[in-house]
């Protein structure tokens, strides 16, 4: 619904609503604007171009809405939309911070921030992780079906980074049922003997994973424990950024 009196809400709201509900009628009802306030919006709309008629007596939306949404994409930086939850998570949590979106069948680093400790940790921007023993990994494929998993480990292997390291099939996708209950993956060991790490996933506007965010730090400066601890902050970082993604929110809320 719309403030009363907002001609400029209105138009957006209607335009909005074109994505989902194509008659005046329905339109008007999910906005609250009047039918004929809501007909009046459409004309302009389609003159415009962002909307429409679609043969039957309703409302699509138009093309200069795809080429709107091209040029914003083509110019859109994730790690730039996630900075600003990145540095706060970073701040509050004192840790390295890392942000990785997926490539492939890997996943790669587009942001990091060195934690406040007495040391650095083995991580670059650009640098390319595993899927199956990384925490960011394993978020991502615990947003995944069970048969994309095994096509991916199908092409990758799943080779022994760590003692710690899970290398079969079966017993990944156990864990990753885990992964997906709870929010948010661990890595005890599992990519680097020593290193430990939490992260979440991050969804995109179409609704599928994008990458994560991630906290880590040696295991003689933090513990299994501090990671749960962390966790709620971590996976409200992800959630944060994938919002300003555009992510929808019944993703978020499954």
């Amino acid at each position: 619904m719309v403030r009363e009196g907002s001609s400029i809400d209105k138009a957006l709201a209607v335009l909005e609503a074109i994505a989902e509900h194509h008659r005046v009628t329905d339109i008007a009802a999910a906005t609250g604007v009047s039918k004929s306030t809501v007909h009046r919006i459409l004309q302009s709309l389609v003159e415009w171009g962002f909307a429409r008629t679609d043969g039957n007596g309703g409302y699509e939306p138009g093309p200069r809405i795809l080429t709107l949404a091209g040029r914003v994409m083509n110019r859109f930086d994730p790690a730039r939309q996630a900075s600003q939850a990145l540095r706060a998570l970073h701040d509050r949590i004192g840790y390295t911070t890392h942000f990785a979106v997926r490539s492939g069948d890997e996943a790669v680093y587009v942001d990091k921030l060195e934690g406040r400790r007495p040391y650095q940790m083995p991580s670059r921007i650009g640098m390319s992780l595993r899927l199956h023993c990384t925490a960011i990994g394993k978020a991502v494929l615990a947003q995944l079906g069970a048969d994309e998993v095994r096509s991916i480990v199908d092409r990758t292997g799943l080779p022994s980074a760590a003692p710690n390291t899970l290398t079969t099939v079966e017993g990944l996708l156990a864990h990753l049922v885990d992964v997906r209950a709870r929010g948010y993956a661990l890595d005890d060991e599992e990519n680097l003997p020593g290193i430990l790490c939490v992260a979440a996933p991050v969804f995109d506007h179409t609704g599928q994973v994008l990458g994560g965010i991630s906290i880590s730090g040696l295991a003689m400066d933090m513990s299994m424990e501090d990671l749960e601890r962390f966790a709620p902050d971590v996976v409200a970082a992800a959630r944060e950024v994938s919002l300003a993604l555009g992510a929808p929110d019944p993703v978020l809320n499954r």
